[in-house]
């Protein structure tokens, strides 16, 4: 039986875009397949932004290939546009607009549409419905930008800096928000320098580090990959000779306090084995124990922290 070669979503190759003699976006390539939530992580000035409007067609790239939805984007720029949607980090509207009036206007763009009604519903901005765009707070004129980038039932959604600037409870109600596209059978892309955000609702995550993509992959591979040490913290029945333990094979670091202790360890299989047959042989119990591998954090400053 033959199978039928389903083409990614998104096909990005040798992205380049340079301001003067430095390269914003310095040969990206990447790709996303149906149903993806990716993140591109990294910090401000990295190239996340820069990238986005070179694939959605907001700025010219001076090199590389962008195919969405198998269709050539950089040649066929109105037809692209009819199959995606985008949220930028800001969105400016005339400021007596309503989100009604704002959603059956953006939908007037495209050859299919939602009307405004179950757009203001899932964005929970059905009781701000006639209201003045300029009354709006921050964090429903985000939920705005989101309804107008879903109105023509995009294949694929493009988020830059979703939550960037807004307070904590409408951060979490958009990233709830954000998670659920997956369900509703979106392809997403966002940017973002969040660390929490990423690794939260994230499929895969791309960090990117002076217009490069320096790392790719599942938040889980990529910290399985880190070089960042394995940190132990430790609570024994009587206190440690931080002498002998400190001579235990790959323990660094070491800060002893009584009964409790907390070291690093490059390899923290054979350092914990050591460990369990010294403290039995010493006659002393462990009460508690914790082992913090590297996290999300450790990698993103393992491969970016020069510039921090």
């Amino acid at each position: 039986m033959t199978g039928v070669f389903a083409p990614m979503l998104l096909q990005v190759d040798g992205l380049r875009k340079t301001f003067g003699r430095r390269a914003a976006v310095d040969g990206i390539g990447f790709s996303l397949d149906v149903g993806e939530i990716v993140g591109f992580l990294g910090p401000n000035g990295a190239g996340k932004t820069t990238t986005l409007e070179c694939v959605i067609g907001l700025r010219a790239p001076d090199a590389g290939h962008v195919e969405i939805c198998g269709i050539d984007a950089r040649r066929h720029p109105r037809e692209v546009r009819q199959r995606i949607g985008a949220t930028l980090q800001t969105t400016s509207l005339q400021g007596r607009i309503t989100p009604r009036e704002a959603i059956r206007l953006f939908g007037s763009f495209y050859r299919v549409r939602t009307e405004p009604e179950p757009l203001l519903a899932r964005f929970a901005l059905a009781e701000k419905a006639d209201a003045a765009f300029d009354t709006l707070s921050s964090g429903q004129r985000q939920r705005l930008a989101l309804a107008l980038a879903f109105v023509n039932a995009p294949e694929l959604v493009f988020l830059d800096e979703p939550t960037a600037g807004l307070d904590a409870q409408t951060r979490r109600d958009l990233r709830t928000q954000i998670a659920g596209m997956k369900e509703q059978g979106h392809t997403v892309l966002l940017t973002t320098h969040d660390l929490a955000e990423a690794q939260e609702i994230c499929d895969r995550i791309a960090i990117i580090h002076r217009g490069r993509i320096v790392a790719t992959g599942e938040p889980r591979e990529l910290t399985a990959q880190s070089a960042a040490l394995a940190t132990v913290t430790l609570w024994t029945s009587r206190p440690i000779d931080a002498g002998a333990m400190a001579r235990l094979p790959g323990v660094q670091d070491l800060a002893c306090d009584g009964a409790s202790a907390r070291f690093r360890t490059a390899d923290a299989g054979r350092t914990l084995a050591e460990l369990t047959r010294w403290l039995s042989e010493q006659g002393i119990d462990v009460q508690e124990m914790h082992v913090q591998k590297a996290s999300l954090e450790d990698v993103f400053l393992e491969l970016t922290g020069a510039d921090q």
